[in-house]
This record gives structure tokens, C-alpha cells and sequence, in this order.
């Protein structure tokens, strides 16, 4: 995007008065500032000196799986945490930064999508290090017309790409982050800190990541931006950018509600709702069963990606769409492959069986939004089945290699290839704790052992699945600590016995071949019983 567009938009957006602009009380001056001032919408502005946890200090305090009939997932677990601590940072001198942070692992920039995700796994572990804190650095650079840079160099806070280039920004996933993490933790202070500098970005993209004069009214990205870097795909409205704009101003709404601002809460729920009829009118094809980019017209761009499931993340999706939807992730020739799920359908011209990077590459960040999204639409089962075929091919090249993957091959237990390097050669970068952490901890956590944790009210979901002798012990989330062990059942519908420790009061609620039952727990150990 040339500077002259930038600039008249800006111009045009002041004189127009943008309802948004109105909307989040965020004056001209503000976007027409300079940019000599960085995270002016950020309270903190020093780095405030602390240590940087190692694993073999920690091990003991964060949250311990116990899974006897999947033995080879617990040793996933721990080694992945134990790379993942390894690439806890403190920031250089001069960076501008404010808080250690999560690297990932093979660049000297931080990547926008990269912390977020490193976030939803890392947020497990927040006692020892508040990993949510990464995500400082981005809003203690952001520039004051509201924009923060995807990538942002670590040597100097300098933007690695100028404000104008297409690929400035990644997926818009701030908001989701914040409010994840919130759910475990309860920190609502956190809340007040991040809200003011999402707002501004959040305005930001309103104006520079949608196109004038389109039937639709949705947002665009581009490859690089996306994040799917090598993506056979256009348009100016995009299926994922488009949910993910949803999802932020879904999440903004659920902070300000947090922090007691109703009005304001039911304005950007307002407004969610209208980006995500638009999607459904224009994107959804019925007789595909998926969602499809749109050109300016609204004419469908349609390419079988990754990309066509973020409505359900979004939660915009009826109960018919789901299972059309479903339906296209089981099927063997484009997305059920022997690694689930890859970026490109096997059935699309451009797929290719050992990945090559986004051309069928099976990547943790678009495996978790698309298991996440149908856990949270209800779908858990298959949410399951899903993680533990995605686990199992990210357990079976961890024995060949020792390590885990930046990504991972559609069609064989193996690291993906790149869309640059030799023919049948890896090009998937090893160690990569980084984003594949949301797989062998986060997933399993959330799918395998099927807790959900709601820190601000100390209640916590467990879906009783399994029929091993499973659980998790030191699980902690707002201010509890909990153990929670599941003995050994002859089928899911057999009588469950649960033992409980916790050192706080909470509620618990379990649910059982979809019947569900709460108990109000005290300190100290409880036996349950389950028919």
C-alpha cells in the first residue's frame, strides 16, 4: 500500500468521523500524531529486572499429567516444556522492551502470531512465569495511530516491516491471548493494563485492513501477513482475518464487561455480530460446506485451506454449518490425512505430501484454532480424536529425531519440507517450542486430559473421557492449586472414582457421557463418586 493512500485514508477517516473512531473515544489528534512516541497507550514504560525461571527449578511447580495408558504423552509433555523454557528471554538494552518474553526460537525479531500462541500453551505454567507478559513488548512499541508491527526487531524495537506494506500485520489475535489467559489466571489488573493499546489497534486495523468500495465490507490479508506464507490464495475479504476480527472485538467486549463497562461491552458485541453476518452472507458456500475468501465483488476465491474453519473459532457458525463443516475435516482425500490437519486440502492443486510449508504442512497454530473451535462449538469428542492423531504423529518423529517441529508432513511421520529448500529434505526448523508447545501441552491439557479452567470464578471443567487411570496433579488456575486423579474404568459409561486435593476452595463440575454434576469443594482431599 503506497503512503499517499495511507495518508489519505487517515484524512479521510478524520473528516468523515468514523463511527468507530466515535465508538472507542479515540480522538483525530491521536492518528494524526507523529510517531516520535511509542506505547503511549501502555502504562508500562521501563523493564522492571526479574529472573528468568529454568526448567530444572520449575519442573516441580507446574501442572504434572498423569495418563498410564499413554505413557509416551507425558514424556512428550515434559520435553517439550523442557525446550520451551529454554527460549525465555530478558530484553537488550535499547530494545525499548518492558518484559521478558517468550522467543521463538529461530529469529532475532518477535513475531506477533508466534507470542500468541506461545502464550495459550505457556499460560499453563503462569505461577512460574507469566507468559502473557510477552505480549508487552508489542503494545510498549505500538505507534500512535494505534499500529503494532508483526514482527519487531529484537536488537532495537524497530519495526521490521513499515506501517505500509501489506504484510505489516499478523492474524489480529491480541484480544483472544489476553482473554485466555485471564481465564486461567484471574487477573483482571492484567485486563485493565492491555485493554487501552487493543482499543487503538484495533481502530487501526478498521481503517488500513479494509479495502474501500467492496459489496462486502470484510477484511483482507495476504499471504505473509496470514501468516500462511506461501497460501495459494486472494482477495479482499478473508475467511480467517475476518473471523479473527470477530473473535477481537468479541474479546474486547468480554474485557470491558470484566472491568464493569457494559456500554461499551454491548457496542463491541454490536459490532461482532455484524462482521460475522457479513461472513455468513457472503463467504459460506452451501454447496461446499466451507467458507470461502471473497474479491471485491464477492465473488467466492475458492481454495480449500486452514483458513475456511475460523468461523467456528469465532463462534459464528449454526449447528448445520458445523457439521458440514466436520464433514470436510473427516474426509480421507482432503484434510483427514495421516498427519491432521494440513494447510492446503490434499485434494487442491498445489498440495504436497511433505508439506512445503503452507502447500500442505500441518502447523500447530491452525491445528489448535480449528481443535479449540470445535470444543468450543460443542463438537468435543471429535475435537479429541483429532488431537490425539495430531499427537501421535508429533510423538512418532520426536522418537526419529528427538525434538519437535516447526511443522510437520500431511503424509508421513516426518518434519514438513519448506517451500524453498530441496526436494524430500526437511525445511521445518527443529526445537521449535515456539507454537508445536500448543500441541503436546496445551491439546493435551485441554483435549487428551479434557480440563477447562475459569480462573476468575475458580471453577473447573473436566470432561471425563478416558477410561485409564488419568488426571493431572499441581493444576493450577486463578488462586487454586489442584490434583486430580480419575482411577482406571472398564468403559466410559463404567462408575467413575476421582480423587481431589486442592489447597482453595472451588468448584468443580464434571461431565460425564454428557451429563454434568457440581461439586463445591474445600481444602484438603475429597473422594468422589460418579455413577
Amino acid at each position: 500500500m503506497k503512503k499517499t493512500e495511507r495518508s489519505w485514508r487517515h484524512v479521510n477517516w478524520m473528516i468523515a468521523g468514523s463511527v468507530l473512531l466515535l465508538l472507542f473515544g479515540i480522538s483525530s489528534v491521536v492518528l494524526g500524531a507523529k510517531d516520535e512516541a511509542r506505547g503511549e497507550f501502555f502504562a508500562q514504560k521501563t523493564y522492571v529486572d526479574a529472573p528468568v525461571p529454568v526448567f530444572a527449578d520449575s519442573k516441580k511447580l507446574l501442572p504434572s499429567p498423569v495418563l498410564d495408558g499413554s505413557p509416551e504423552l507425558v514424556e512428550l509433555y515434559w520435553a517439550t516444556w523442557q525446550m520451551g523454557f529454554k527460549n525465555i528471554k530478558k530484553p537488550l538494552p535499547g530494545s525499548g522492551f518492558v518484559s521478558n518474553y517468550l522467543d521463538e526460537s529461530f529469529s532475532p525479531n518477535i513475531f506477533q502470531w508466534d507470542t500468541i500462541f506461545m502464550v495459550m500453551f505457556a499460560r499453563y505454567g503462569f505461577h512460574v512465569f507469566p507468559a502473557i507478559d510477552s505480549l508487552d513488548n508489542f503494545y510498549a512499541r505500538q505507534h500512535a495511530d494505534g499500529f503494532i508491527c508483526r514482527e519487531i526487531r529484537e536488537k532495537n524495537g524497530a519495526d521490521y516491516h513499515p506501517e505500509s506494506e501489506s504484510e505489516s500485520v499478523n492474524p489480529p489475535l491480541f484480544s483472544w491471548a489476553e482473554m485466555e489467559n485471564y481465564r486461567v489466571t484471574g487477573d483482571k489488573a492484567r485486563l485493565t493494563l492491555a485493554l487501552p493499546a487493543l482499543e487503538h489497534y484495533t481502530a487501526w486495523l478498521e481503517t488500513a485492513r479494509k479495502r474501500p468500495n467492496t459489496v462486502h465490507g470484510l477484511y483482507w490479508n495476504n499471504r505473509l501477513g496470514s501468516g500462511m506464507d506461501n497460501t495459494p490464495r486472494r482477495g479482499s475479504g478473508w475467511v480467517d482475518m475476518s473471523s479473527q476480527m470477530v473473535m477481537q472485538y468479541n474479546d474486547l467486549a468480554a474485557m470491558s464487561a470484566e472491568l464493569g463497562k457494559e456500554d461499551l461491552a454491548a457496542q463491541y458485541r454490536a459490532r461482532a455480530q455484524d462482521i460475522g453476518d457479513r461472513i455468513n452472507k457472503w463467504m459460506w458456500n452451501e454447496t461446499d460446506g466451507l467458507y470461502y475468501d471473497v474479491n471485491d465483488q464477492g465473488k467466492q476465491v475458492k481454495w480449500k485451506t486452514v483458513g475456511c474453519f475460523w468461523p467456528m473459532l469465532a463462534g459464528i457458525t449454526s449447528p448445520a454449518q458445523e457439521q458440514r463443516l466436520i464433514a470436510n475435516l473427516k474426509n480421507p482425500d482432503s484434510f483427514w490425512r495421516q498427519n491432521v490437519f494440513p494447510a492446503l486440502a490434499a485434494d487442491q492443486k498445489y498440495y504436497n505430501p511433505t508439506g512445503r510449508y503452507w502447500q500442505g504442512g500441518v502447523w500447530a497454530p491452525t491445528n489448535y484454532a480449528i481443535i479449540r473451535g470445535l470444543s468450543l462449538r460443542g463438537h468435543d469428542e471429535f475435537a479429541a480424536e483429532a488431537a490425539t492423531r495430531y499427537l501421535g504423529q508429533i510423538y512418532e518423529v520426536y522418537k526419529q529425531t528427538g525434538t519437535v517441529w516447526e511443522l510437520y508432513a500431511p503424509d508421513r511421520a516426518a518434519p514438513g519440507t519448506s517451500s524453498l529448500g530441496e526436494k524430500g529434505k526437511p525445511g521445518a526448523r527443529p526445537n521449535f517450542v515456539g507454537w508445536t508447545g500448543l500441541g503436546p501441552i496445551a491439546m493435551l491439557i485441554e483435549n487428551i486430559i479434557g480440563l477447562r479452567a475459569d480462573g476468575p470464578h475458580n471453577r473447573l471443567v473436566w470432561h471425563l473421557d478416558r477410561t485409564d487411570r488419568f488426571g493431572m496433579e499441581n493444576f493450577g488456575f486463578g488462586g487454586v492449586t489442584v490434583s486430580l486423579i480419575c482411577e482406571k474404568r472398564d468403559s466410559a459409561k463404567s462408575p467413575a472414582k476421582i480423587t481431589v486435593k486442592t489447597d482453595q476452595p472451588f468448584e468443580l463440575v464434571v461431565i460425564k457421557n454428557g451429563a454434568e454434576k457440581k461439586f463445591n469443594l474445600k481444602p484438603g482431599e475429597s473422594k468422589l463418586a460418579l455413577e
